[in-house]
């Protein structure tokens, strides 16, 4: 009998190492022969630990489980259970998605090569392997994969600029320095399927000639690290990674280097300054990384999403993924619910779906019960976006077209409790926290923010004025992201929610 307890950082939060351990005590116990198997999450974080059990009609699952209900799972014949959902792939959470880039996460050991293979894993590396660079980059540029790291920029274009740059050596860099507030999709990619994230890198080496890779990983991703090393480690002795890719003539291998987990090491040229061993601070642009990158060579910067998506692409062809999606949004978007919400967890669906059905259909609302006032979408420094905006369509022009922006695409959900007069002083003090210090508007604008928003915070209306004003020019004079969307959240929670800003005795200082 086959059990399986993910492993999953989440899950293990919620307890899921103990009721691994329960099971195999259960199981010694009563005499039951099992193998146990740690896999990564579904992504139905409400329902972990989420146990599972193979049967002849497949996967089974019970939750959330707690170590005191693993005895009577096995007094149940761990079949006809209070906590029992049936199959995993018809629980409506699950069943609504199309899962592409994490069709195996949560199915599979995380670290059997064998397993990945057996799964589809490889297939689109070996298919690369037969293609010309050229080919490559013009098989991803088809496809329509935009960047998932926020930017949204073109992944084809980003490859073929590289290619195109003469250099003796190029890299290609992992951007797994996940910040953004409500997300964890890099997270769970790299605890439950890392090696379709390595296999990623390594076409994309193939496609641009690099031979040469890095994943930066931040330090408050303990297990990711652990789980991402022994991957590595896996992939270099079945000779997926080394000097002769799956037997070829064709080169790459690739690092895992650790960043102390800064916000603004997220922007590709701070990360490209924490890899050199710099101080994380960012670069004016041009030159492009993709010119200059890495120690001054050509060099792919992409986000973990982007390059997991690789293999499907590869492995389906760039047809069947841009079949999905809507505009210029093709394919599928892992978006990551969290907040007040009463199912929150990572929901994989094609490009289209209306922000309000993701909220209410697909998160079921707030999990307080009360209404929904805002949802932030785009980590910290994304729009706060009210139920009037539900009706919008999830992708990057419709987003931006109301004033938002994607992200990383996590989004949050806030009922009618918040305050969004505190919540755009948040964003003002993350910003003066997180700045790297290179440029003045992010540097001392974000100061001044938080002092300004505290005088309209005691009444002072006349502020308001001056905060606008302070926002555009943080928008228009920042080097970085970070300063330049800093004003998305506080002029979105301003426009919409005026209200919150009106009072004449509020106290905005925590």
């Amino acid at each position: 009998m086959r059990i399986y307890v993910p492993a999953d950082a989440a899950a293990r939060a919620l307890g899921a190492d103990e009721v691994a351990a329960a099971v195999r005590a259960e199981a010694q116990r009563r005499g039951i022969d099992i193998t146990l198997i740690r896999n990564g999450t579904r992504g139905m974080i409400w329902l972990e630990p989420l146990v599972e059990v193979e049967t002849e009609a497949g996967r089974t699952a019970f939750g959330p489980v707690g170590a005191d209900d693993v005895a009577s799972l096995f007094d149940a014949g761990l079949a006809d259970h209070p906590l029992a959902l049936g199959p995993v792939e018809a629980i409506p959470f699950f069943a609504r998605q199309t899962r592409l880039t994490f069709a195996r996460c949560g199915l599979i050991d995380p670290l059997s090569l064998t397993e990945y293979q057996a799964h589809g894993g490889l297939s689109g590396l070996r298919r690369a392997l037969a293609m010309t660079p050229e080919d490559i980059v013009t098989e991803v540029t088809e496809s329509g994969l935009r960047g998932r790291g926020g930017a949204g920029f073109p992944t084809g274009i980003k490859w073929q600029t590289v290619l195109n740059a003469k250099a003796a050596q190029k890299y290609i860099v992992c951007n797994a320095d996940e910040g953004d507030s409500g997300t964890f999709a890099d997270r769970m990619i790299i605890e439950g399927d890392p090696f379709t994230l390595i296999e990623g890198m390594v076409i994309a080496g193939l496609g641009v000639g690099a031979t040469r890779g890095y994943v930066y990983l931040r330090s408050e991703y303990p297990d990711a690290i652990r789980v991402m090393d022994a991957a590595i480690a896996i992939a270099r002795d079945a000779g997926l990674l080394g000097p002769s890719v799956l037997g070829s003539d064709r080169a790459f291998d690739l690092e895992l280097r650790v960043g102390a987990g800064a916000y603004v090491c997220g922007e590709e040229t701070s990360l490209l300054n924490s890899l050199e061993g710099k101080r994380g601070e960012v670069r004016a642009k041009p030159p492009l990384p993709a010119l200059k990158g890495l120690f001054g060579l050509p060099t792919v910067v992409n986000n973990v999403i982007s390059l997991a998506t690789v293999p499907v692409i590869f492995q389906r062809g760039a047809a069947f993924y841009r079949d999905f999606g809507l505009g210029r949004s093709r394919g599928t978007i892992p978006i990551q619910i969290a907040g007040n919400v009463k199912h929150g967890g990572l929901f994989e669906t094609a490009f289209g779906m209306s922000l309000g059905e993701l909220v209410n259909d697909i998160g079921g609302g707030t999990a307080s019960g009360r209404p929904v006032k805002a949802v932030q979408v785009g980590g910290p420094l994304g729009a706060y976006m009210p139920p009037a905006s539900f009706a919008t369509p999830f992708g990057y022009e419709e987003f931006d077209g109301q004033g938002g922006l994607i992200g990383h695409a996590g989004i949050v959900v806030f009922d009618d409790s918040a305050d969004m007069l505190r919540l755009a002083r948040f964003a003002m003090e993350f910003c003066a926290v997180e700045s790297c210090g290179k440029c003045t508007p992010c540097r001392i604008g974000s100061v001044r923010g938080i002092e300004t928003i505290d005088r309209i915070g005691r009444g002072d209306a006349d502020a308001i004025e001056l905060l606008t004003d302070l926002c555009a020019t943080m928008k228009d004079g920042s080097l970085c992201a970070l300063g330049g969307f800093t004003p998305y959240p506080v002029m979105s929670a301003l426009q919409h929610f005026p209200d919150d800003f009106a009072a004449t005795t509020k106290e905005a200082v925590p």
